[in-house]
């Protein structure tokens, strides 16, 4: 039996690709990153996709890569911090892999983006209550779709990436 994906979910910032990238490297998989992928994919930047398409057609997208993405076996993927929007694509997240919550405070969020301008739901005069904003309406999405939570901000990377792998290896125990 092939070992279950694990997905990263969360809001942007809360370290999804880099400790995406610790746990494919501990765990010896591959590791993708969706808005990376749809990067490869398009040629374009995210914030280009945003600026062209608006938010609506960068979701699409998103949304196709994401069911291309879950039809891989043995893999970690860090999804974007809205691709639980769809519930296409949270239907997907849950049946085909083990899905890990990652959040931290807005402070912390906002300490981690602030000088990234590949951000474009952040390019606002005000970026504190855009992240309380995206929390509000995506939490409760993010907590139907999790099988783990970990706060990211509270310990150090290699602690979190630690306890994600206690958590899946105590649910697939094949592995």
């Amino acid at each position: 039996m092939e070992p279950e994906n694990i997905y990263l979910i969360g809001l942007m910032g809360v370290g999804k690709t880099t400790i995406g990238k610790q746990l494919a490297k501990v765990l010896k998989r591959p590791f993708y990153d969706s808005d990376k992928a749809i990067e490869a994919l398009t040629g374009v930047s995210i914030p280009t996709i945003f600026a062209i398409e608006g938010e609506a057609g960068f979701r699409e997208r998103e949304h196709k890569m994401i069911q291309e993405l879950t039809r891989l076996q043995g893999i970690v993927l860090a999804t974007g911090g809205g691709a639980i929007l769809f519930e296409e694509n949270r239907v997907a997240l849950q049946q085909t892999g083990f899905v890990v919550y990652l959040k931290c405070s807005i402070d912390r969020i906002l300490e981690r983006t602030k000088r990234d301008a590949n951000r474009p739901l952040l390019q606002t005069e005000n970026p504190r209550a855009r992240i309380k904003s995206l929390f509000v309406e995506r939490e409760p999405l993010y907590l139907k779709c999790a099988d783990y939570q970990i706060d990211t901000g509270a310990m150090p990377n290699k602690v979190v990436v630690s306890r994600i792998l206690e958590k899946y290896h105590a649910r697939s125990p094949q592995i």
